[in-house]
């Protein structure tokens, strides 16, 4: 019973490293896949040679961050085999189809223009350039939707039913849409262009603290605070949205995060700092601010 608790908590630590190494590039290139777009469509409309400057700057960033995604990716699909192959067994009639439509979008899609992108600029016209930098981009986001409907299912599961040692999907629409899939969808889609726009942002800011001042930092400086300005407030409301929809289907989870051991009646507070006790289900050394754990859960 200890070896199999010990392989099971590492199972889990080894894929919590992965996944959370992993996120970083996609969550990284989903945005810097559209702001390359914007740039290059900004220079075929405008004709300003900043707008090209920046455009290959930033794609390089991008193939980089990319190329880490796919990798780390690779290693996470690998994962779901060997830490998780009861789980990939059980669930795999459902799983395999959405992640294979994501890797599908990925290599096809994705990688493929990714090379007219990154070494056409010489060899096939400005639109068609522009064609498949916009495929790149759309690739991701395709790809975004295949990676979320299946984690999301995974989390609020319809559509299927159970027969012998795995499930059976029974209707797929149910499956891709299931109840948190929408709420999860433009909460990481958000997410990423605003990892984009602060890491856009936060370049620009260093060039402009060093003395930089010429058109080009200022523009990706601009554009990248007016994005911010825009989706820093929709996502905090998408994030409320996905919040209730949890309370909804996942009561015990949102429990779990909050660090709520019993239900409560009436006020509860919110847990800024805790260090959770298993055995003793109590959150030891909590701090806490009164009343605002039901303001945020259920907006009472």
């Amino acid at each position: 019973m200890h070896a199999t608790t010990e392989a099971l908590d590492l199972a889990r630590i080894q894929f919590a490293f992965t996944v959370s190494f992993h996120i970083i590039f996609p969550a990284l290139s989903i945005g810097l896949a559209s702001f390359i777009a914007v740039l290059e469509g900004a220079w075929l409309k405008t004709g300003k040679p900043l707008y090209k400057e920046l455009c290959l700057f930033w794609s390089k960033v991008f193939a980089v961050a990319f190329g880490m995604g796919m990798v780390s990716g690779v290693v996470m699909a690998y994962e779901f085999g060997t830490n998780w192959g009861g789980f990939s067994s059980f669930a795999g009639p459902i799983t395999g189809p959405l992640l294979t439509y994501e890797v599908m979008t990925v290599f096809f899609l994705e990688a493929g223009f990714l090379g007219i992108m990154l070494f056409g600029w010489n060899k096939v016209g400005p639109k068609a350039h522009f064609g498949a930098t916009l495929m790149v981009a759309i690739g991701t986001l395709i790809s975004t939707f295949w990676i979320l409907a299946s984690n999301s299912w995974m989390q609020t599961p319809q559509g299927f039913r159970i027969k012998g040692d795995h499930v059976v999907p029974v209707d797929w629409f149910a499956i891709v849409f299931n109840p948190s899939f929408p709420y999860r969808l433009a909460h990481m889609a958000i997410a990423a262009f605003i990892v984009a726009a602060l890491v856009v942002a936060a370049t620009g800011a260093w060039h402009l603290l060093k003395g930089r001042r010429d058109p080009a930092i200022r523009k990706i400086f601009s554009m990248a605070r007016w994005l911010l300005l825009v989706l820093t407030p929709i996502q905090a409301f998408v994030g409320d949205a996905n919040g209730l929809n949890m309370r909804k289907y996942q009561p015990a989870k949102i429990a779990a995060i909050e660090g709520i051991w019993e239900t409560k009646k009436g006020s509860t507070a919110l847990n800024l700092f805790g260090i959770p006790d298993m055995e003793a289900e109590t959150t030891k050394y909590a701090v806490q601010i009164p009343h605002l754990g039901s303001l945020i859960i259920t907006h009472s």
